[in-house]
């Protein structure tokens, strides 16, 4: 696999610092995942596929010197807090780069680690809302609607962060030194947006939310119900798409409307939300699935996981728990990821292996084990 030989430490957070570890972990590195100890309430990280798991207690001088000496053997340190966190622990990039300067130092935050709300806390919805993009998500007439929290959470943090560790581990093929990467949620979901600005300048999404090409304002780029309580997707943009769309409503173009008269949207959008609530959704389907209408069925991730398309490109996998996720993409022909098939590791599960993996003597993980500094947690055998 393409990153097999790299070590990464994942510090334990929620959401896109877990995906950017699990993205790697996917493509072979290998990715220790950094837990707190003692464990607390936060939730399990449920993206843990082909890590392992350390228990470190930070608090204590012994555990921060512990991942200090981690950190020289490693390749790359995600790290997911507010500003100054890592700083008060002597953990800061400063440090670290000195102990080992061909580290890559990857800071996943929202706001970033400069500026005025840099030590604000927030979550998806306001890195979203700071970028500009929450703005132009919605319809008509209603507040801006946040996609859960796949945008600023996942695409603009998690992957953006783990192309800026890829795109470093490149650069110091070449250089032979590590760097900081300052990742931030608001200028990461910013940047997925260029098409937008772009767009916007060139007139193309200038009009307001909820009535352009792309946002639910035209008839033809929308879901519809049908008659089983279901949805389709419709994304008939170009005019032959359009064309055999209309067609397989059984409707005559020539009797409707321009296709992109605007003041006609919201009266075409009626008729085919009537004309699609006749059937259920496998008729449509039946209807759509072997024509170019750019038309087809709204999936639940049960459906989606059984579907034959992603059935015979494999698109799903099942852990050895039962538990089904989608494969890693994108799929690499000669280097393709092989990720594992082991459930999630337990808090702490991998602890005295990770350490002595790393230099560490069997006397120094036990003193370390009785001052509490770290924590085992090894599953109990089935008999």
């Amino acid at each position: 696999m393409v990153l097999r030989g790299v070590r990464v430490l994942e510090m334990a957070g929620l959401a896109p610092a877990p995906l950017c570890g699990l993205i790697l972990a996917d493509f072979g590195a290998q990715v220790e995942r950094v837990d707190r100890s003692p464990r607390t309430a936060m939730a399990t990280d449920v993206q843990g596929r082909g890590k392992r798991s350390l228990a470190l207690d930070l608090k204590q001088p012994a555990g921060a010197a512990t991942l200090r000496r981690l950190c020289q053997k490693a390749d790359v340190l995600i790290e997911p807090f507010r500003p100054g966190v890592m700083e008060k622990l002597g953990l800061g990039p400063d440090i670290l780069l000195q102990d080992n300067p061909k580290l890559i130092y990857a800071r996943l935050t929202g706001f970033g680690h400069t500026g005025k709300y840099a030590r604000l806390a927030g979550h998806d919805i306001n890195f979203l809302a700071l970028s500009g993009v929450l703005s132009k998500l919605g319809r008509k007439d209603d507040n801006p609607c946040a996609p859960i929290n796949l945008l600023a959470d996942f695409a603009g943090g998690g992957v953006m962060c783990a192309m800026g560790i890829i795109m470093a581990l490149y650069e110091r093929t070449k250089s032979g030194k590590g760097q900081i990467i300052d990742a931030s949620m608001v200028e990461g979901t910013a940047y997925l947006s260029s098409f937008l600005w772009k767009s916007q300048n060139l007139g193309l999404w200038n009009r307001p939310r909820g009535e352009n090409l792309l946002d639910s304002g035209a008839p033809f780029y929308e879901t519809y119900k049908t008659s089983d309580g279901k949805f389709m997707a419709v994304g008939a943009i170009e005019p032959q798409f359009y064309e055999q769309f209309i067609n397989g409503l059984g409707l005559d173009s020539h009797k409707l409307p321009s296709q992109m008269s605007f003041s006609d949207w919201p009266e075409m959008k009626t008729m085919f939300a009537d004309v699609f609530a006749k059937k259920t959704q496998a008729e449509w389907c039946e209807i759509f699935d072997n024509v170019d209408a750019c038309v087809t069925a709204v999936l639940t991730f049960d459906a989606a996981a059984s579907h034959p398309h992603n059935k015979e490109r494999g698109s799903f996998l099942k852990n050895d728990q039962g538990e089904i996720s989608p494969r890693p993409s994108p799929l690499l022909s000669r280097t393709p990821a092989i990720p594992s098939s082991k459930r999630d590791p337990f808090i702490g599960e991998h602890t005295e292996d990770i350490l002595l993996e790393y230099g560490f003597s069997k006397e120094e993980v036990s003193q370390l084990h009785s001052l509490k500094v770290i924590e085992f947690n090894k599953p109990k055998a089935n008999l």
